[in-house]
């Protein structure tokens, strides 16, 4: 079940923490069981925990971050810490979703990691849409930026605004009481790997060369650590390399 020390179902079962911590009876009733431990021992039927304890240790690592205040559990709050990252990722994600729209999307990952279509009802095109978010390695590094930005020497006391939609070479703009930054974030997956710059992104990082700040979110399945480099180009080796790729559209008729 393990790969190396990480859980196979990492992922899914730090979803059903989260949904259990946060709803509680409310989550597995809307999954179809009437008792918790009826829930625990299907996931545990599908493969997916070896007991039913994996599970409820799931639960109380969630619960140790007070993801319901009216509830009374304190859970581990000891490791709060080590998996804060995850409950902020799904916070950002899913953090406004009532109990139905978040168990559809624990069904799209079960359905998804254990290869069984069953699973999945009918599921509003919004919440697969969300669910896709998901498996981004690139959100997921954004939205830890999002909560730990703070955390570079340089970014304290800063205000953060959102330039994604805008496309123009950076992700965010860092604005402190001295400077202006902007930053693009990068995701690793992994403790080592490549990162890829697009040509908008070189150039403004050329352009803005101290004041751009690359900021590269690693070990992202585990505990992620972040490194800011700035004026990268100078800092970093790039070797630049060209796609092609066909472009497809559908023009309409006069109208």
């Amino acid at each position: 079940m393990n790969k190396g020390n990480k859980h196979q179902y990492y992922n899914i079962l730090n979803l059903i923490g989260y949904g259990l911590s946060k709803f509680d009876k409310s989550f597995v009733e809307v999954f179809g069981f009437p008792t918790k431990t009826a829930f625990y021992e299907y996931i545990v039927e599908l493969g997916i925990a070896e007991t039913v304890g994996t599970v409820k240790n799931r639960q109380d690592l969630f619960d140790g971050m007070n993801l319901d205040p009216n509830r009374k559990r304190k859970g581990w709050w000891q490791k709060g810490d080590i998996y804060k990252h995850r409950k902020d990722s799904i916070d950002s994600l899913f953090g406004n979703l009532n109990v139905n729209e978040y168990v559809e999307i624990v069904r799209l990952s079960i359905s998804d990691s254990i290869n069984d279509t069953s699973i999945v009802q009918t599921v509003q095109p919004i919440l697969r849409s969300r669910y896709k978010q998901l498996l981004t390695t690139g959100i997921e590094a954004e939205n830890y930026f999002i909560n730990n930005f703070s955390k570079e020497s340089k970014f304290i006391s800063a205000t953060l605004e959102d330039a994604r939609l805008f496309g123009d070479g950076y992700d965010f703009q860092v604005t402190t009481p001295n400077n202006i930054y902007l930053a693009e974030v990068k995701g690793i997956r992994e403790t080592h790997g490549h990162i890829r710059m697009t040509k908008n992104e070189y150039e403004k990082a050329i352009e803005y060369t101290n004041q751009y700040a690359l900021t590269i979110i690693s070990n992202l399945a585990d505990i992620p650590k972040m490194m800011t480099v700035f004026n990268p180009i100078s800092e970093i080796k790039f070797e630049k390399q060209t796609i092609t790729s066909e472009q497809v559209f559908y023009k309409s008729a006069t109208l």
